[in-house]
């Protein structure tokens, strides 16, 4: 395995990690079993097939507790929807839990999937205007983290004066990964201004590599356009088999190879052909967890 690959656990936020409880026991498991990464999608509610929900837990919460059931392992959202935050309440929210964790903490955004979250809770809808509300709210995150006093006067956000106390455990700022579809490049270029990029996209498998790598080389052509050359983190999502260690290196290895920084292992019910509510789901997920990374054995 590269050296410079992390791994993660990126798991959902409902189903049979419903519970926050038992997501900060998973955390602590995936730092026993050698992971370098925690992570939670953010969703408030999600439905089925004939429209029921799934029980959710808060991400903020859980990774709070699993703050304080683990020492090294990093700890985030991925991602969160940043248009459907107060930008200054999570500035709040964030920097009191990297200072909980010592510096642990990497924030993902971007601007929300899943229509049917955000219309019945009345929610803007709009992309396009959810694109310009995470501009403005990453603008007030970076501003209000600096400690010194801030104002900002936008299009959806306006600040007259504030200065928040203390500022993030970790400096410059509390590291900020961009999510978004390829190719809709203008979450792309959002990606390049900031710490790093989890990019989505409609194909898996062997059909994804070259989409992937015309991904990241938009994102790293762009951010040497801009004049920015410092750390990047490139995100892969993907499956590796903790049975088969050979094949699981082998997939992380082409990812490192195309440029990934980290491998997020997702960890979501569905994708083992399981329902959030089979009794089994839970044994199934956490038993991949205590598999460990891939290439660990």
């Amino acid at each position: 395995m590269s050296a410079k690959l992390r791994t993660a656990i990126y798991l959902p936020n409902y189903g049979p990690f419903g519970d926050a409880r038992v997501v900060a026991d998973l955390a602590r498991d995936a730092e026993s079993a050698g992971w370098d990464g925690f992570f939670l999608w953010d969703h408030i509610a999600t439905y089925n097939e004939d429209g029921g929900s799934f029980p959710h837990t808060d991400p903020w919460l859980a990774l709070t507790v699993a703050a304080m059931q683990t020492t090294t392992i990093k700890l985030g959202t991925t991602v969160t929807p940043l248009p459907r935050r107060r930008p200054h309440k999570l500035a709040r929210e964030t920097v009191t839990l990297d200072r909980l964790s010592n510096g642990r903490l990497i924030l993902g955004v971007g601007i929300g999937l899943g229509k049917r979250e955000w219309d019945h809770l009345g929610e803007e809808t709009a992309l396009q205007s959810r694109g310009r509300m995470l501009d403005e709210g990453l603008e007030i995150l970076a501003g209000l983290w600096s400690g010194e006093p801030f104002q900002f006067n936008g299009e959806h956000y306006h600040i007259d004066q504030a200065q928040f106390l203390p500022p993030p455990f970790q400096q410059p700022r509390i590291p900020v990964w961009v999510g978004g579809e390829w190719p809709n490049k203008r979450p792309f270029l959002r990606m390049a201004r900031w710490d790093g990029m989890f990019p989505l996209f409609s194909v898996w498998g062997p059909e994804q590599e070259p989409v992937y790598a015309e991904a990241v080389s938009f994102v790293k052509t762009e951010r040497k356009r801009l004049g920015l050359n410092g750390h990047f983190d490139v995100i892969k999502m993907g499956m590796s088999p903790g049975d088969d260690p050979d094949e699981a290196t082998t997939r992380i290895n082409s990812a490192a190879k195309a440029g990934a920084t980290w491998w997020l292992e997702l960890l979501m019910p569905e994708v083992y052909d399981l329902s959030p509510t089979d009794p089994k789901a839970f044994t199934v997920l956490q038993t991949r967890v205590m598999q460990g990374p891939p290439g660990a054995s």
